[in-house]
């Protein structure tokens, strides 16, 4: 069997390493943060506030679902959204013009951080697997800006949809402040990017053994109830949208267990051969 690495490294040599992993992720960050200041006017007028336009090719998308099904459901096919958004804060736009940089830079500058991720892990790794850096990167890439446009496409839509057409009385105004609309839109995206790397963090858990196929199999109800309670969380409260969310996610989940199955085999042939 190939030796991991060519020198052992101590405790304090791993922290060194992961101090330097930090600062050159944040400087990459900050460098792309202010890249993104010259597309601002794009990132908040196209991107962020683009749900909150009805013409947004979600909800034509959705109008035609619900048309095609003949379902009963005037808000898929929403004209105009009766709410608005504004700042309550003196710093408030600062505040979020700068957050919204700095949420552009890490989401564009990912696959710097993976790459710089896979530098700090590779050392445990074996030599052949080593190589596979750039798949790494790629396929880990992929999956991220995946979830991120899955979150954008549809999380986002079906939250701005929801909530703003929802009313209890005439009477009341939808006033959203900035903050609230614009952390809906980061979170939703940035976990939904998460999420989708599902299959590289069951493929680690695999290769260190902490996780087996069986084990994914066993506990796949379990796994079941608790995404669909995280759609529930990240959705609105209404049955199709936890349904579009959580399946997915279970296809992710379902990916997961093949790869933990093909890791697990892997290492089975290589300790026969050893």
């Amino acid at each position: 069997m190939a030796e991991k690495t060519s020198k052992e490294m101590s405790f304090m040599d791993h922290l060194e390493d992961l101090r330097w992993l930090l600062i050159r992720s944040t400087i990459a960050i900050i460098i792309l943060a202010f890249v993104s200041y010259f597309f601002i006017d794009f990132i908040f007028d196209d991107i962020i506030f683009g749900a909150k336009n009805p013409d947004f090719i979600t909800y034509h998308f959705f109008c035609e679902i619900t048309k095609f099904f003949n379902l009963k459901d005037s808000t898929a096919c929403a004209t105009e959204f009766s709410f608005i958004i504004q700042n309550t804060n003196v710093g408030g736009q600062f505040s979020i013009f700068l957050w919204t940089c700095i949420t552009a830079g890490f989401i564009l500058g990912f696959p710097y951080i993976l790459w710089e991720l896979w530098k700090f892990i590779s050392p445990a790794l074996y030599e052949k697997e080593r190589k596979n850096a750039r798949a790494f990167v790629i396929v880990s890439s992929l999956l991220f800006f995946l979830g991120v446009l899955f979150g954008y496409y549809i999380i986002v839509p079906l939250s701005v949809n929801f909530f703003g057409t929802f009313i209890v009385s005439d009477t009341i105004i939808n006033q959203f402040s900035v903050d609230s609309y614009i952390s809906m839109v980061k979170t939703s995206l940035i976990a939904s990017g998460l999420v989708f790397e599902l299959p590289i963090v069951i493929y680690f858990l695999a290769k260190v053994g902490l996780v087996t196929p069986d084990l994914l199999r066993k506990y796949r109800k379990i796994a079941i109830v608790i995404i669909l309670i995280v759609a529930a969380i990240v959705t609105p409260p209404d049955i199709p949208s936890q349904i579009i969310v959580s399946i997915p996610i279970l296809l992710l989940y379902e990916v997961s267990i093949h790869i933990a199955a093909r890791v697990v085999k892997n290492k089975n042939i290589n300790e026969q051969l050893s």
